[in-house]
């Protein structure tokens, strides 16, 4: 690949041209707001200019919703030799190029599951896709050379390529992205109204829930609307476990001694399976889930803090694994929950301890 055209440069498309343009490719970038391909052009994602015959790639990166008719006018127009779109859901898009009589030999849905709750041109970043998953789904008509040349965009952008059917694909991201999304809003959405008391006690749990719920309520209006089969069936399963959740809690509450005992059961039930599908969850690298120990250290928010434990840690030749902060409430201090291989915590606690740092059990 030499040449590619990026349609949509919000914050995958603009990713992926930072990524290919760092890498020698002349990416062209076209948006139907010219300042936000200005943007992205300044930003070193390549040029707003037209290309002048045809490119390698043509990578389509607009909300699902019009997926399908940018990709049919960039196909008609024969603007490149291949064409992929990047958008969360797969079957509909695909289902509409057909409806619409698209030669669908010259492309290839993909999906790259990386992102942020920031969007547009300004949040990308080149490395947004390493070490991510990039799902592929080509059907029986996809030419070869499309697929070759979506697998190089794949290792250009040093993503991990993953093959899937198009609507297994919607059915997963159903499950493990767009659910996850409208939880994590639904938990926030309590916090709204909820007494200033209350939310002064948030820590690190609550914050970890509802990272998410920061991101556009736009994109996400547009994003469930192409795939809400899926995502009301995950949600179904999910209002099942809440009601019996609720009938176990309520239970607790009883002076009956049998309804007590039956929630009891019916809350380890529910964290039982949650412990299950928590472990399920891949770990660093998409390797499989490691356990790993925790050496938490006390710190102040002071300039430097965190380097110098980084730092310190580096001399113990020990390698954090992970890394999660709690800030105190109403104090300038915190918590670093450093995590590494359970051999290395023992050395690690000393050598901080013997740095002057204080750690807590």
């Amino acid at each position: 690949m030499r040449t590619a055209v990026v349609i949509g440069t919000g914050l995958v498309g603009t990713s992926a041209a930072l990524a290919l343009a760092g890498r020698g490719i002349k990416v062209h970038l076209v948006d139907h707001d010219p300042e936000s391909a200005r943007t992205a052009a300044a930003l070193g994602a390549g040029t707003d200019e037209q290309p002048e015959g045809r490119v390698d790639l043509a990578i389509v990166a607009v909300p699902p919703a019009h997926t399908a008719t940018v990709l049919a006018t960039a196909i008609g127009s024969g603007v490149a030799r291949g064409y992929l779109d990047v958008a969360s859901v797969k079957g509909g898009p695909r289902r509409e190029l057909e409806a619409l009589g698209v030669d669908l030999t010259p492309y290839i849905g993909t999906h790259p599951m990386a992102g942020k709750e920031r969007s547009g041109p300004l949040a990308a970043t080149a490395d947004l896709f390493e070490g991510r998953p990039w799902v592929l789904t080509p059907t029986r008509d996809t030419d070869t050379e499309v697929l070759n040349l979506a697998l190089e965009l794949v290792a250009l952008c040093r993503a991990v390529p993953v093959v899937m059917d198009a609507d297994a694909h919607d059915r997963a991201v159903a499950l493990v992205s767009h659910t996850p999304q409208l939880i994590s809003s639904m938990v926030a959405a309590r916090l709204e109204e909820a007494d200033e008391t209350a939310v002064r006690l948030c820590g690190q749990g609550i914050r970890d829930v509802t990272r998410i719920a920061a991101s556009d309520p736009r994109m996400w209006v547009e994003i469930l609307s192409a795939n809400p089969g899926p995502v009301a069936d995950v949600l179904a399963g999910v209002a099942a476990d809440l009601e019996e959740t609720v009938i176990a809690l309520r239970g607790l509450q009883s002076a009956d001694e049998d309804k007590r005992r039956a929630g009891t059961e019916g809350i380890q039930d529910v964290l039982r399976r949650g412990n299950a599908g928590r472990v399920r969850v891949p770990g660093k690298h998409g390797a499989a889930p490691a356990s790993y120990e925790v050496v938490a250290v006390l710190i102040s928010d002071r300039p430097g803090e965190l380097a110098g434990i980084f730092a310190d840690a580096g001399r113990a030749g020990v390698n954090v694994e992970d890394v999660r902060i709690e800030h105190a409430t109403g104090q300038q201090a915190g918590l670093v929950q450093l995590m590494v291989e359970p051999s290395a915590a023992p050395a690690l606690s000393a050598a901080l301890r013997d740095r002057g740092w204080s750690i807590r059990q």
